[in-house]
Formats: C-alpha cells, sequence, structure tokens
C-alpha cells in the first residue's frame, strides 16, 4: 500500500483536439492535389509551363505544415496532479519543452470566468501565483474540469480522523 503522502487524490490529462485522422489528411491531399493538378493542367494549355513546378513545391509545403502542426499537437498536454500535501501542473508544449507549477492544494482556489464568445478562464491561484489551466479545453470541457477539481479540493482539504475510540464496531 502506498504512502498517505503518495496518493492520489484527483490527476486530469488535458490535450489539444486532435479530429484530423490520418484518413482526413489522406484526403485533404488528394483534394489539394487534384486541384492542383486541374490548375497544373490550365496553365499548360495557357503555355505558362514555367509555373507548374512552384505549384508542386506549395502542395509540398502545405502538406508539410499540415504533418508539423499535427505532430506538435500529439506532443502537447497538461497533467494536473493532486495528492495530499501537493497540486502539480505538468505542461508540455508543441516543441517537447517541458514546465511543471506546483502549489499547495490547501491554499490553491480555482476560479472559472465564463466568456460567451470563448472557451472562458479557468485558473488556480495559491500564495501570489496564479496559473490557467486548461488552455487547449472548450467551455463545456472547461466547466466539467472546474467542478471536479473543485471537488477534489474540496476532499484534500477536508481532513479525515479515524480514531478507533470513536468507532460503533464495539
Amino acid at each position: 500500500m502506498a504512502a498517505p503522502a503518495d496518493q492520489i487524490l484527483f490527476q486530469a490529462i488535458c490535450t489539444p483536439p486532435r479530429s484530423f485522422t490520418r484518413g482526413g489528411f489522406r484526403v485533404l491531399a488528394a483534394l489539394l492535389c487534384g486541384f492542383t493538378g486541374l490548375v497544373a493542367g490550365l496553365l499548360l494549355a495557357l503555355g505558362a509551363w514555367p509555373i507548374v513546378p512552384f505549384l508542386g513545391l506549395e502542395v509540398g509545403l502545405a502538406l508539410g505544415l499540415v504533418v508539423l502542426h499535427a505532430r506538435g499537437a500529439a506532443r502537447a498536454m497538461e497533467v494536473l496532479l493532486l495528492t495530499p500535501g501537493r497540486l502539480s501542473i505538468a505542461r508540455t508544449d508543441a516543441r517537447g519543452r517541458q514546465e511543471e507549477v506546483v502549489l499547495d492544494p490547501y491554499w490553491a482556489r480555482l476560479t472559472y470566468e465564463e466568456d460567451p464568445a470563448h472557451a472562458g478562464v479557468l485558473r488556480l491561484a495559491s500564495r501570489g501565483l496564479a496559473v490557467e489551466i486548461g488552455r487547449d479545453l472548450s467551455a463545456e470541457e472547461k466547466a466539467a474540469l472546474n467542478d471536479a477539481l473543485a471537488a477534489a479540493l474540496a476532499r484534500a482539504r477536508r481532513p479525515d480522523f479515524d480514531n478507533p475510540q470513536l468507532r460503533d464496531d464495539r
């Protein structure tokens, strides 16, 4: 059994939305190549053949940038970990750089500012340090994270005493 200080009270992993699948990439590549092929055929018919290689370079560049973005989104994540004596926010950005912020869970205060035009802002503050969490989440996901983390912080602040003399099983 793990020591009480190592007990995990709450854990959440926040990742950016990734709706672009391999199949979606293939469809995008096929459509882009198809339209570029049509434009290249038109340019060849008009006698503007020197422009055609640049069309190929543009398609390659566009698809390469899409692949780079997808790989970066796959790496980016934020992990919230609450133990009885520590609230840790560990982030990994799209380039793989990592940072960690540690707060005292007893003093941590969670605020959620709703904004109808955007997803809102979810912040954790403790002893003068404020950290925005869940930047990549939608408004519904931020509200759910706010509720779950607020309940976990309330449980972490509430002491649980086990006094054998007060038990009813005598």
